[in-house]
């Protein structure tokens, strides 16, 4: 039994398109838990999606649209990270494996927080938020190019009293 060209492209069409209509519905959007600033009624850690189109910047919670953000209006991007150990996690392996808990205890977490403010207008307003450890540089870099400012690393700053 011989398949017949169009028969072959069909089949490569059906599985191709619904992978690219994916992709592209995904887009340039990333995942955030919204650490606080200038969103009312939303609270710390909700899970939201961020979207880096190329003149704005626009946060959705629940599919629903909560800010739009001009890119022109962004004042400053700032970036930083909490490095913690995980300790809660080593002992509960240590109760099962002390060996396995100790080299638990050992090692660390890191979570990367983005900070973005902006003035447009009479509107200005912030939003800190924290992006997953595999998306928050390309998150980054995508605003970075969109608003033509480069991100502080608030680490590396010292304050000084």
């Amino acid at each position: 039994m011989a398949l017949s060209a169009t028969r072959i492209i069909a089949v490569v069409l059906s599985l191709t398109v619904p992978s690219m209509v994916l992709a592209a519905e995904k887009g340039n959007s990333y995942n955030i838990d919204y650490d606080g600033g200038s969103l009312p009624d939303v609270k710390t850690g909700t899970k939201m999606k961020l979207f880096v189109d190329a003149d704005r910047i626009r946060i959705t919670k629940d599919k629903k649209e909560d800010i739009l953000i001009p890119a022109a209006s962004v004042t400053e991007i700032s970036y930083g990270q909490d490095v913690h150990r995980r300790v809660g996690a080593a002992i509960g392996l240590a109760v099962i494996s002390l060996g396995v808990g100790a080299l638990m205890a050992l090692t660390k977490s890191k979570k990367h927080f983005i900070g973005v403010t902006w003035a447009d207008g009479d509107k200005k307003g912030g939003i800190a938020f924290q992006a997953d450890k595999n998306d928050y540089r390309g998150l980054l870099t995508g605003i970075e190019g969109i608003t033509g400012r480069k991100a502080v690393d608030s680490d590396a700053l010292t304050v000084k009293n």
